[in-house]
C-alpha cells in the first residue's frame, strides 16, 4: 500500500521520488525481459534433448520446403495410398483377387542353386493301376543359409634334390597378407568388413567363430585388424591423393569416446571425413571418402588432413577451418574458398519450431524450402545448366531472404535463441550464396554428414575406441 502522507511535499522531492521509482522499473524490465530470454532457451534446449532422446531424427517438416521424397519414399506413399483406396472399396490390400496370381520376387542368379528332385513313390497309377509317362514338372525355390564354415589350404612344396650336385629345389612359399600368421586374405577381409562395415565388434566375432567350431582370443583379431591396417596405407595414401585433386570436397567430423590409458575413464577423439562426390551434377568420376582420426578437436588436425588441397570447401560452422579460408600472408590467395551450408542454417530454425512453435521460424523454414525445391528440379543436370538456373531463380530468393533477416532480427533481443539463429545465416550470407556461383556445388553438406551415418552405428556398438591408434586404424577401413 503506498501512504499518501510519507511523499514529500515539496516539487524537488517528488521528482527525485519519481525518478527512483522510474529507475527500478527499467531495472526490473530489463530483469524480467532476461529472465523470459533464459526460459525460452531452457524450454527450447528440454524440447530439444526429449526430440533428441524420444523423438525423430528427420528434420521434414510439412509446408517447410521439405526436399522431394526419394524413390523408395514415393513408391510407399503410392502402396499406402492404394492400401487405403482398397481399404474404401472394401477390396483387402492383403489378398489380392483371386485368378490374378502372385508374382513372387526372384532371387538373385549367383546363388548356388542345388536341385532336389522329389519323384512320385509309386511306378503305376494309384488309381487304376495304369502306366505313368512324364507330362511336366513344377519348380519352387527355398532359400537357404550357410553358417559360418572355414576351410584350410595347405600349402605343399615337394622338394627335390640334385643327384649332381646335391642342389634342392623348391618352389618358393606364397607371400601371405600378413607374415607367420595363418590368416588368409579372405579371412581377414570378413573380420574388416564384419567390424567396419557392419560394425560387429571383434568380441562377438570371436562368439561367432566360437559357434562354427574356431576359438580365437579378440587379442589376435586385434593383431590381424592392426597388421590389416598396415597392409592397406598405400591404398589409404593413393584415396587420400584422389580425394583431395578435386576442385571441390565437403567435410565434416563426429565424436569417439576413446579410451585413455591409465586413467579407467575415455576422452573424446574426432572422425573426420572428406568426401569426393560428383554425382548430383553427372560427373564421371567415381565417388570416394577419405577419413582421418584425431585424438582432439584442435583445428591442427584438419589443416594437417588438407594441407595438400586447393579448391573449394563446403563445411559447417566450425571454426577450425577459418585458417584455410584467410591468405597467409597480404597479397596471396586463401588456400581454400568456404562454401557454408545451408543444411546447417536451416537446422536452428527447425528445432525453434518444434520446440516452441515460432512463425518466424516457421516463415525461415519455408523460405529456405523453396531454395531446396529448385535444388530438386536442377538434380541431375549439367553444372552450366545448375549455375545458370540458380542465377535466375534462387538468387532473388536469397536477396529476398537476406532483407527479410536484416529487418526481423534488428527487432529481436539479442540474447534470444532465436536472434542466434537469424545471426548464424547473416554472419555467413556470402559463404552461404556462393554455391549459386558454381553448378558443381551442393547447397548443403549433407553429402559429408551421410559418410559418417554409419559409425553412429558403430559407436553405438563398439561404445569405445581402445586407444588412439584404434581410431587411427578405423580410418584406414
Amino acid at each position: 500500500m503506498l501512504d499518501v502522507n510519507a511523499l514529500p511535499n515539496d516539487i524537488d522531492g517528488l521528482k527525485r521520488l519519481v525518478i527512483e521509482h522510474h529507475t527500478a522499473a527499467q531495472a526490473k524490465d530489463i530483469e524480467l525481459r532476461e529472465q523470459r530470454a533464459v526460459i525460452e532457451h531452457l524450454r527450447f534446449q528440454l524440447a530439444k534433448l526429449r526430440r533428441a532422446r524420444f523423438g525423430q531424427s528427420s528434420e521434414q517438416l510439412e509446408g517447410a520446403g521439405q526436399l522431394p521424397m526419394t524413390f523408395e519414399e514415393l513408391r510407399a506413399a503410392v502402396a499406402e495410398a492404394e492400401r487405403q483406396a482398397q481399404a474404401a472399396t472394401g477390396v483387402s490390400a492383403e489378398k489380392p483377387p483371386k485368378g490374378k496370381p502372385v508374382r513372387r520376387k526372384k532371387l538373385p542368379e549367383h546363388f548356388e542353386r542345388i536341385p532336389q528332385v522329389i519323384n512320385p513313390q509309386v511306378c503305376t497309377c494309384p488309381d487304376c493301376g495304369g502306366e505313368l509317362k512324364k507330362l511336366g514338372k513344377d519348380e519352387a525355390e527355398i532359400l537357404e543359409v550357410k553358417t559360418v564354415t572355414f576351410k584350410v589350404t595347405k600349402v605343399i612344396r615337394p622338394k627335390q634334390r640334385c643327384v649332381k650336385c646335391a642342389t634342392i629345389v623348391q618352389a618358393p612359399a606364397p607371400s601371405r597378407p600378413i607374415p607367420k600368421s595363418f590368416a588368409g586374405a579372405s579371412l581377414l577381409a570378413l573380420i574388416l568388413t564384419w567390424k567396419y562395415g557392419f560394425h560387429v565388434p571383434l568380441y562377438r566375432q570371436c562368439q561367432i567363430f566360437a559357434h562354427a567350431g574356431l576359438r580365437l582370443s579378440r587379442t589376435t583379431l586385434m593383431q590381424w585388424v592392426a597388421a590389416s591396417s598396415e597392409l592397406l596405407a598405400p591404398l589409404v595414401a593413393a584415396l587420400a591423393t584422389y580425394v583431395l585433386s578435386a576442385s571441390n570436397i565437403n567435410a565434416d567430423d563426429t565424436p569417439f569416446r576413446v579410451l585413455a590409458p591409465g586413467t579407467g575413464k575415455t576422452k573424446r577423439g574426432h572422425m573426420w571425413t572428406y568426401v569426393r562426390d560428383g554425382t548430383t551434377w553427372g560427373s564421371t568420376d567415381p565417388p570416394a571418402v577419405w577419413y582421418q582420426y584425431s585424438p582432439t578437436w584442435h583445428g591442427k588436425h584438419p589443416l594437417k588432413h588438407l594441407a595438400r588441397f586447393t579448391g573449394k570447401l563446403q563445411v559447417d560452422g566450425y571454426a577450425g577451418f577459418e585458417a584455410m579460408f584467410i591468405p597467409s600472408s597480404p597479397g596471396e590467395a586463401a588456400r581454400a574458398q568456404e562454401i557454408s551450408c545451408w543444411a546447417h542454417a536451416r537446422r536452428p530454425f527447425f528445432e525453434l519450431y518444434k520446440a516452441v512453435k515460432s512463425p518466424l521460424a516457421k516463415e525461415a523454414l519455408e523460405r529456405i524450402g523453396a531454395l531446396y525445391q529448385i535444388e530438386d528440379y536442377i538434380r541431375g543436370c549439367s553444372p552450366e545448366v545448375r549455375r545458370a538456373s540458380r542465377q535466375k531463380y534462387a538468387m532473388p530468393l536469397l536477396n529476398a531472404l537476406h532483407t527479410w533477416m536484416v529487418e526481423t532480427v534488428s527487432q529481436l533481443d539479442n540474447k534470444s535463441t532465436l536472434a542466434g539463429a537469424f545471426n548464424y545465416s547473416l554472419n555467413r550470407w556470402e559463404a552461404l550464396c556462393r554455391y549459386t556461383g558454381d553448378g558443381r556445388l551442393e547447397i548443403d553438406n549433407t553429402v559429408a554428414e551421410r559418410s559418417i551415418r554409419g559409425m553412429g552405428i558403430g559407436r553405438r556398438n563398439f561404445l569405445f575406441f581402445g586407444s588412439d591408434s584404434g581410431g587411427e586404424r578405423a580410418d584406414d577401413q
